[in-house]
């Protein structure tokens, strides 16, 4: 494809917005860099499966989204003899497998339609299990290295030293005498080793190593003799602690290389999938539809991909036997917009993507887009906005074959008009000769008649408003339009005589042509009101026909609000009565039981009945509300006959044990006992209070009743963020902005989010790390890797 082409229809920047949608950096660069497919089968199979994938995205199971690690960059350096790989990169290695094998068993899982091409694709897949099984034996989930029996020996030791360490620092630190000689009672660390902060004053007064002064020169940073040996104790410990693990990264390094060939194989077709996924996510996002591989250039309400909802969608038809459309039509009218619609839509077709418009759309696979759109008058170069048409026009022509699709805005323009429309059309018979498809755009008249004389050229025209002196943006086929220049000339303030004189230059018989044309768009707009007043009685009568659906639906989802509100309303009494007692009970257990004490309690229990009860009116009156909308409606759905009474005993009075139907929920229920307002029910797993005629006695049910599964939301709406920060905050704040964010993900289903707490003393660190693990919601959490934020960020993962 033509890379001046792709810059001039902007799909540099589609390919930008697809990227975005990728959880791979390595994808994200596959995607900039891919060319559009001009081989049809290829195409066709690529468009095949990126809606397979998008038809499983949308299959209602959810999409794990975890990003990919960039491991691409180590096969280059496994290839090396007896290198090792770091913590991270060994660590980034282990965690692509783990989540790439995820990624091909979620493609072709699920209850959507199986797809052969995309299931051989998944199960070409390598199985790198076993080396992923390797790598997590070395690392725990976030990153960081398992206490091995390898490093527990030694890893003790350190822990004994330390703490002899830190007994003979606190023997400094103890000393009256000493301690008004430091900076700090805190021990300091330089060059991995532990000393004291002296005030230089005093630093002849503690016999010792001095291993730095301060910038101010009023600390001196002493080591004491009485505990080098302890650090140069810690030290070589340490020393082979890291010896140890470098052996032990060593080791795993050289399983990995032994399955180089084969870790890599599984990091190509994984990035394949991931680009695959982009693809589809993208077309799912811009609610696309896959055009069907046609031989003519069918565009359905097409919109143009980067204006949003600001796109007028256009219809365009351009069969086999027209090789040539000629568009004309005032400025402003959405010539040059149709063009870039066009060549995108083929950009994109040929990539796999969907293209955003009405199902019928079809293109065909075109070895190469070539358009001249816009000004690229050049001043260093010494070209002018003709010359620099004129060039890329020469290179357009070369280069174009019988399978291209070529695009020209304004041709012709920028020089005398008699030789202007002489050479645009001198270069529309070469590029016809060639049976290139053709799609120009033009103000000159004379291409208007060369349209109506030319075997396979049509003439196409944008649509103008005479009565608003404005574009419609809609495209007509068969029908030249006119400029409209002294129109929109006037509708711009130019003076009235300037505008008269430019009519009468225009000339009579150019008028009889305006006139003409205008006749003839005349009978096309009567057409295509008698066609949409035929399509708007046709979807009258079938919204008409979906009337009943549509109240029973209304109904149900208004079962459920009440339902929803029910269950909030009463989650909220309860947490305010909760705290409420929570401090009643708090004074009761710090002090003697007084009356007033004993008083409070009582009004407090007399206060919850009461707001308990008003929520039970409050309940019932809804219920009682929906009972006459349906009836209003005819729709008061009553019990089938297989599960109602007979007549002759509906009128039995209720009892304990006994079955009915609650005609405001449609389910069956079992009576549990009378309550002072009504009767207590128990459907499925909830019991509910009822008054006696929201009731119907029922037979009783050979099987036992299946639970009611209802979804309710029991706390606020709150967003999920991706990313929540917590520095500043003191713990409680932290762990109370946590718990927020926590049930946000929850209900919103994020999965995975990253939580900021820094490094600092740790206390915040330590605080959020306790609380994630007493969640049970939390799958899992991890240190970010050190490009991300390290140990002052962790990544969680929540339970599915």
């Amino acid at each position: 494809m033509n890379e001046r082409t792709e810059r001039i229809l902007e799909f540099d920047v589609i390919r930008n917005r697809l990227a975005a949608c990728s959880l791979s950096e390595e994808a994200m660069r596959r995607i900039r860099a891919e060319k559009p497919l001009v081989d049809a089968e290829a195409a066709g199979r690529l468009k095949g499966l990126v809606s397979a994938v998008r038809e499983r995205m949308e299959s209602g199971d959810e999409e794990k989204q975890e990003s990919l690690p960039d491991i691409g960059f180590l096969f280059a350096k496994l290839a090396v003899e007896g290198v090792s790989l770091e913590q991270d990169e060994a660590f980034a290695i282990g965690l692509f497998i783990e989540r790439g094998r995820i990624l091909a068993q979620w493609l072709t899982s699920g209850s959507h339609k199986d797809y052969a091409p995309l299931r051989a694709l998944t199960e070409a897949v390598p199985d790198c299990t076993s080396l992923a099984r390797e790598v997590f034996r070395i690392f725990n989930n976030d990153g960081s290295l398992k206490d091995l029996p390898e490093f527990q020996e030694i890893r003790r030791r350190i822990q004994r030293l330390t703490s002899e360490l830190e007994a003979a620092a606190a023997r400094y630190i103890g000393s009256e005498d000493i301690r008004r000689m430091l900076q700090s009672t805190v021990p300091s660390q330089r060059d991995g080793r532990s000393v004291l902060a002296v005030k230089a004053n005093f630093r002849g007064r503690i016999r010792g190593i001095v291993h730095e002064v301060s910038a101010t020169g009023q600390t001196v940073f002493i080591e004491p003799e009485d505990i080098v040996e302890n650090n140069n104790d810690i030290l070589i410990e340490k020393r082979r602690l890291d010896a140890e693990i470098l052996r032990v990264l060593r080791e795993l390094t050289a399983k990995i290389a032994e399955s180089r060939e084969v870790v890599e194989e599984f990091h190509e077709k994984i990035i394949a999938l991931e680009v695959i996924r982009a693809k589809a996510r993208y077309s799912k996002d811009i609610r696309g539809v896959f055009a069907k591989e046609s031989r003519n250039i069918i565009l359905k309400r097409a919109r143009h991909p980067l204006l949003g909802s600001s796109a007028v969608p256009i219809d365009f038809i351009m069969s086999e036997d027209i090789r040539t459309v000629i568009i004309t039509g005032p400025n402003t009218g959405g010539k040059t917009v149709a063009l870039k619609t066009a060549g995108l839509f083929a950009l994109m077709n040929q990539s796999g993507l969907a293209v955003p418009a009405d199902e019928g759309t079809g293109l065909p696979v075109f070895d190469g887009v070539f358009a001249d759109i816009g000004d690229e008058q050049s001043i260093s170069q010494s070209l002018s906005t003709f010359s620099a048409h004129m060039t890329a026009v020469s290179s357009i022509t070369a280069a174009a074959t019988d399978q291209s699709l070529v695009l020209l805005d304004e041709l012709g323009s920028g020089t005398d008009p008699e030789e202007g429309s002489a050479l645009a059309m001198a270069i529309l018979d070469y590029l016809i000769e060639k049976r290139v498809s053709l799609i120009v755009t033009t103000h000159h008249s004379v291409l208007k008649n060369y349209g109506y004389t030319r075997e396979q050229v049509e003439n196409a025209s944008v649509e103008f408003d005479s009565r608003t002196l404005s574009p419609t943006y809609r495209i007509v086929m068969g029908i030249p339009g006119e400029s409209r220049a002294i129109d929109i000339a006037a509708r711009n303030g130019l003076r009235a005589e300037i505008i008269e004189k430019a009519r009468e230059y225009i000339g009579a018989d150019r008028s009889d042509v305006s006139l003409l044309i205008t006749g003839l768009k005349q009978k096309r707009r009567e057409l295509d009101s008698a066609a949409e007043e035929r399509a708007r009685e046709e979807k009258r009568l079938r919204e008409e026909r979906r009337a009943l659906d549509l109240k029973e639906l209304r109904l149900k989802q208004k079962e459920l609000e009440i339902k929803a509100g029910e269950t909030g309303r009463m989650r909220k009494l309860l947490d305010g009565s909760r705290k409420t007692l929570e401090n009643l009970v708090r004074e009761l257990k710090e002090g003697e039981i007084t009356r007033e004490k004993t008083l409070k309690v009582k009004e407090f229990l007399h206060d919850l009945e009461k707001r308990a009860a008003h929520e039970a009116d409050a309940l019932r009156e809804e219920e009682r509300a929906l009972r006459r909308e349906q009836q209003a409606r005819g729709d008061d759905d009553q019990p089938p006959d297989a599960e109602r009474m007979p007549a002759s005993e509906s009128n039995a009075p209720l009892a304990e044990g006994a079955e009915v139907l609650v005609a405001l929920y449609k389910q069956r229920g079992t009576v549990i006992r009378q309550e002072k307002n009504g009767w207590l029910v128990e459907i499925g797993s909830l019991r509910m209070n009822f008054p006696a005629d929201a009731l119907t006695p029922a037979r009783s049910a050979h099987e036992p009743l299946k639970p009611a599964l209802v979804v309710t939301d029991l706390l606020p709406q709150a967003t999920a963020a991706l990313e929540l920060n917590v520095l500043g905050m003191r713990l409680e704040e932290a762990l109370d902005a946590l718990q927020r964010q926590i049930d946000a993900a929850v209900l919103s289903g994020l999965t995975e989010f990253a939580v900021i707490h820094g490094k600092g003393c740790g206390v915040l660190q330590e605080g959020v790390h306790t609380f994630l693990k007493s969640d049970r919601r939390i799958a899992e959490f991890r240190f970010s890797r050190p490009e991300a934020g390290g140990f002052g960020r962790t990544e969680v993962v929540l339970i599915e």
